[in-house]
């Protein structure tokens, strides 16, 4: 995966019966540049496709796009056994992974697997501590013991590989704070983009929190799912009632996201569908044909 300053991508909510849709995506976006593709993750939804299954699949028919779970179902996985998953895929892809995290959201459907119930607290504990343990648990080194509050692991040998950037899903105060302390990225939730307040006060406390430790706030990246239509014609407003983008011609694409980067610090958008399913291939296209080009273009202009 190539480390631009800004990175372009596109997400999928896949069914299994759209696995080969996905995967002509995939390396129609592999051929045309693009930089991400991400899944979500939703492992008790027998039609889906399990999202780290289907990660490998496509890093294996790809040579440059990088893949990211968008956000890991964490009490689903657990993060010794993520570590492993995760470090596996950055050898044999030659590093095109991102860890996308996630504290876990939806506890009654999480529960049907048989996951114990957290409170949401130590849901976030717990997201805090498996991102730190999957960082000791990669890189080498001598056999980690590990005695948390959510996790243990008695000698085991970290993995030779280094651990992949984190990006995480955080919504709440709490896990907006463990962000900015260990995370490297940050994945506004519902689709909030850089003029919404839940961005504005998100991103401020992840700021604070990352000062406190001791870091650079500018160290943990904003990355936006975007969703939106491209459309031939100019739309006579590009933002809903509510404020919300719905998308438009491409030069207002292009002005936008232009906007969002110089303006808003913006570090990169996962374009989806606004319809919520698996992007289409024409729109994946103009995408990375049309739009992408030339907001790398207008930002190297005005950075």
């Amino acid at each position: 995966m190539s480390s631009p300053d800004v990175v372009f991508g596109f997400g999928a909510h896949s069914e299994i019966a759209e696995g080969p849709e996905l995967l002509r995506l995939a390396e129609q976006a592999d051929r045309d540049g693009l930089d991400l593709f991400s899944l979500s993750d939703h492992p008790y939804l027998g039609a889906r496709l399990d999202a780290y299954a289907a990660l490998g699949f496509i890093l294996g028919r790809t040579r440059h796009l990088g893949g990211f779970v968008n956000v890991t179902n964490l009490p689903a996985r657990p993060a010794p056994l993520l570590a492993r998953t995760v470090t596996s895929l950055s050898a044999l892809s030659g590093g095109r992974v991102v860890l996308g995290m996630g504290a876990g959201g939806l506890w009654d459907r999480i529960a049907d697997l048989g996951v114990p119930r957290l409170s949401p607290a130590d849901a976030v504990d717990a997201f805090e501590e498996a991102i730190v343990l999957v960082r000791l648990l990669s890189g080498g080194g001598e056999p980690l013991t590990h005695e948390g509050r959510h996790y243990r692991v008695d000698k085991i040998e970290p993995a030779p590989v280094p651990a992949p950037p984190v990006w995480t899903g955080s919504v709440g105060p709490k896990s907006l704070a463990a962000t900015g302390r260990v995370a490297d990225g940050w994945l506004p939730g519902h689709a909030a983009d850089w003029l919404s307040a839940r961005y504005r006060e998100g991103r401020s406390i992840i700021d604070e929190a990352a000062a406190s430790a001791g870091r650079d706030p500018s160290a943990v990246r904003t990355i936006f799912n975007f969703p939106g239509r491209i459309t031939d014609q100019p739309l006579p407003a590009t933002r809903d009632s509510d404020g919300r983008w719905i998308g438009g011609s491409v030069d207002q694409w292009v002005e936008e996201l232009t906007g969002a980067v110089l303006e808003h610090g913006a570090s990169g958008f996962m374009l989806f569908s606004p319809s919520g399913g698996t992007q289409d291939l024409t729109s994946l296209g103009r995408w990375a044909a049309e739009i992408v080009p030339a907001v790398r273009e207008a930002v190297a202009k005005g950075s």
